[in-house]
């Protein structure tokens, strides 16, 4: 099986959605995710956990992250197409407009 990052976009921040949400919304959001993960099974290798605020670094300094990355998890599958297929009705979807969800493959690391 191969490992596959799971990144998900959203024009509005973690924050921003769960701090606008009802106890009665956050269950229900929460209810879509566990169903998810039920039914990923052991494709499923980490949950994950909603990202916020980050930081870009390269060697001139820091500055505030440009990416809308709210979210990630890591799955496993035979291919990426099956990666895609575990991914296709994601409660992601179910966050506002323009959301969408990234399926990366980790690469193997040569020598190791």
């Amino acid at each position: 099986m191969t490992k596959f990052l799971v990144l998900y976009h959203s024009p509005v921040s973690s924050a921003e959605q769960m701090g606008s949400m009802t106890p009665e919304q956050a269950k229900e959001g929460m209810d879509l995710w566990m169903s998810w993960a039920g039914r990923t099974g052991e494709g499923l290798v980490e949950f994950g956990m909603p990202l916020g605020d980050g930081m870009t670094v390269t060697p001139d300094g820091a500055s505030p992250s440009k990416g809308h990355i709210t979210g990630y998890s890591i799955i496993q599958a035979e291919s990426l197409d099956e990666a895609v297929n575990l991914v296709k009705d994601h409660p992601h979807f179910h966050a506002p407009k323009g959301s969408a969800v990234e399926v990366i493959e980790f690469a193997p690391m040569p020598g190791m």
